[in-house]
């Protein structure tokens, strides 16, 4: 075989943890080849955080841990060796600043994912990675539990190390199909089960019309499974034509999914106004009914509520919204407050899959990998990074980080001889 198809590392898939680890492998002095199946990298990551890309969170690596769903402690060595310091101080040397926003978000100064993505394709090309675009991986080749090379719709490369960052299988279009994981699987691995999360959900009733596109902020969600509060979470929601999405909802997603699967009653309860106990609340309405008597429920209802829905809160209460304020009963009191706090529910009957799921539940078991080096306890040279690793999080920024952390560490052990050092 030709020199020309001999590399020390090769690389599969140009997402964020791939290019990481492309430009990484190459830093450390090692043959770096990256192929991607599409006829350009970084598509997925033009979508991120509504194509404004959300790098990283200001969060601390504990509170960063716990917003990871079961596996963080995974991720706990290479977070401490490079996180959201290190990963803006990285952007910020190609060209790239950031800047912190609502919840400790961090995003590109530019609000602009193409700007990262240039960023990581031009500092590959300049510290060596060589890329192939349009190349499906087809076969790893294993001899004795050790990496040989890969098969490539581009032919036959001979290689001692491969880092799989192929991905999961969340946003298809993108080329996230999971290919990888199958490779995974044929070396030996371990592969939980796949399933869509940070997904928007599908109602049983149709949301009203003009609630689609309606933002609320500072809510409290809870889901309630088989009738049982399961979860909840305070944050952003957003009612769309099929549903429910924002923040609050996609990370309640992933226990919504697993229950819809298991064919369980799933239902959430939107409390509006949390800052209040029903007592003090209740109180506030008693006052605003004494001062706004001679006015009908929809200026009450105005101090309490986006306009958009006060007609919904009329119809579901019962409350004629043209009806006099002083002619509120105490039933119908108690009832708007029950709606305000709890009654205001949605039967959720489905969710959006991998075709609008941010990321992918579920991956190559990581008790199978090395923690410091992202390689393979069982393969000799193989080594994984990103989404193909069952690690995902809620939202904020902490998927990327992860993506981006994994790709260093997977990166610096595949391209040098020595493993990866935890920072002092």
């Amino acid at each position: 075989m030709s020199e020309r198809h001999k590399y020390d590392v090769i690389v599969a898939g140009g997402g964020p943890a791939g290019l990481m680890a492309a430009g990484q492998s190459a830093l450390q002095g090692s043959r770096t080849l990256l192929i991607e199946k599409m006829d350009q990298p970084g598509r997925k990551l033009l979508l991120t955080g509504k194509h404004r890309c959300n790098l990283t969170n200001s969060a601390s690596i504990p509170e960063a841990l716990a917003e990871f769903n079961k596996n963080g402690r995974f991720l706990t060595q290479v977070f401490y060796c490079f996180y959201n310091q290190e990963l803006q101080s990285f952007f910020q040397d190609l060209g790239v600043p950031t800047v912190e926003q609502r919840g400790g978000r961090i995003f590109p100064a530019s609000e602009n994912a193409r700007d990262v993505i240039d960023a990581l394709l031009g500092w590959c090309g300049k510290v060596g990675v060589e890329t192939l675009t349009e190349t499906k991986l087809e076969e790893l080749i294993i001899v004795d539990k050790q990496v040989c090379g890969v098969l490539t719709s581009q032919g036959k490369f001979t290689t001692p190390r491969v880092i799989l960052a192929t991905g999961g299988k969340a946003y298809p279009g993108t080329g996230s199909t999971g290919d990888g994981l199958a490779f995974a699987r044929l070396a030996g691995h371990t592969i939980q089960p796949l399933r869509p999360s940070l997904v928007p959900l599908i109602t049983t009733s149709r949301v009203p019309q003009d609630l689609q596109g309606l933002s609320l902020s500072n809510i409290l969600v809870t889901v309630y499974i088989n009738q049982h509060p399961s979860n909840h979470l305070f944050g952003e929601l957003m009612f769309t034509h099929f549903g429910l999405s924002g923040p609050v909802i996609l990370s309640l997603s992933r226990e919504i999914v697993v229950a819809l699967e298991d064919g369980k009653e799933v239902e959430v309860s939107l409390d509006l106004k949390p800052a209040l106990s029903h007592q003090t609340l209740d109180a506030r309405l008693l006052r605003d009914i004494q001062t706004l008597g001679a006015k009908q429920f929809s200026s009450l209802l105005a101090g309490l509520l986006p306009k958009k829905l006060i007609p919904v809160c009329a119809s579901q209460t019962g409350i004629p919204w043209d009806k006099k304020v002083s002619q509120i009963t105490s039933a119908e009191r108690k009832s708007l407050l029950a709606w305000l706090k709890d009654d205001f529910k949605f039967q959720v009957s489905g969710h959006k899959g991998f075709e609008q799921a941010i990321v992918t539940a579920g991956g190559v078991n990581t008790k199978e990998v090395d923690p410091h080096s992202m390689e393979s306890k069982l393969i000799q040279g193989l080594y994984f990074a990103g989404e193909i690793l069952d690690v995902d999080a809620n939202t904020g920024g902490y998927n990327l980080q992860a993506a981006f952390s994994t790709g260093w560490a997977a990166g610096r052990a595949a391209g040098s001889t020595s493993e990866v050092k935890k920072k002092k």
